[in-house]
């Protein structure tokens, strides 16, 4: 369900959000009342002039991963004889991250984090089954895309394995662009892969929603400043989620159809 508690916001020419300036307030009042514990919560939803771009994470977001992801993990640590224990629930934390920073957080001991990435990439599609696009996702992408809203995709996995997991479940047409792990280019939570999209889009930050289910797509969205949304489905607790602050909190995929639409009506479009 769409959620903003307790927050009110202005536009600014960078697409930041502020407490002040009540003159420029730009929002929808909605009511919702079968929200959590039955109480109801008038919601504030920031709204964009207009919404032009929105970016998706992969993992947890438009694809159920982690069994793959962590199956994966497992068989490539074996191959190089790693034998210290991967704790799932530990790990489940902390998909999203790049695995130089996953296997530190873990004490996991990959001297050649290049080696193991090749490994991992080569036995990936042994597990591919295990993955599944999460529900609502295919008719959602359809829906943005015959609104001309232009859509893409920014993933910490390698350029290489983005392509390959999209074409595989047959969702190359609805992407401007797909974009991985480049070696030029820091990932998120930097700004800069998103700048680098938007650049190549033609679009503005502020005319753009990054959305994903991990701190990093929220403060990746935030840093560039686009507009935020979390997905509370993903690898992420909602409360740690929330803590976060985006700019917008969603439990099914087919919520940000909403927020798409309330937009439209808004902007006039």
């Amino acid at each position: 369900m769409l959620f903003k508690k307790g927050r009110t916001y202005y536009k600014s020419n960078h697409g930041r959000r502020h407490i002040e300036e009540p003159k420029k307030l730009s929002f929808a009042c909605l009511k919702q009342d079968d929200y959590a514990e039955t109480k109801t919560f008038i919601i504030f939803i920031f709204l964009m002039e207009k919404i032009k771009h929105i970016c998706f994470d992969l993992d947890g977001t438009l694809i159920d991963s982690y069994q793959t992801i962590f199956k994966t993990t497992v068989k490539t640590l074996q191959y190089l004889n790693i034998k210290e224990p991967l704790l799932e629930i530990e790990f489940h934390k902390k998909i999203g991250h790049h695995f130089l920073h996953i296997f530190h957080d873990l004490n996991i001991p990959v001297t050649d984090i290049e080696e193991f990435i090749d490994i991992y990439k080569g036995y990936y599609f042994d597990f591919i089954d295990e993955s599944v696009i999460y529900p609502g996702v295919t008719e959602v992408l359809n829906k943005l895309h015959s609104k001309k809203i232009k859509i893409s995709l920014l993933t910490t996995k390698g350029q290489d394995q983005a392509d390959k997991i999209i074409d595989h479940f047959r969702l190359r047409k609805y992407f401007s662009l797909v974009m991985g792990r480049r070696k030029d280019l820091p990932i998120k939570p930097s700004p800069e892969p998103l700048h680098f999209i938007c650049n190549e889009l033609r679009v503005e930050e502020a005319e753009t929603i990054m959305i994903g289910d991990s701190e990093l797509d929220i403060n990746c969205g935030k840093n560039a400043g686009a507009a935020s949304c979390a997905v509370t489905y993903g690898y992420r607790s909602k409360e740690l989620l929330e803590v976060e602050n985006p700019d917008f909190l969603i439990d099914e995929i087919n919520e940000l159809l909403s927020i798409v639409e309330i937009a439209e009506t808004k902007s006039g479009r």
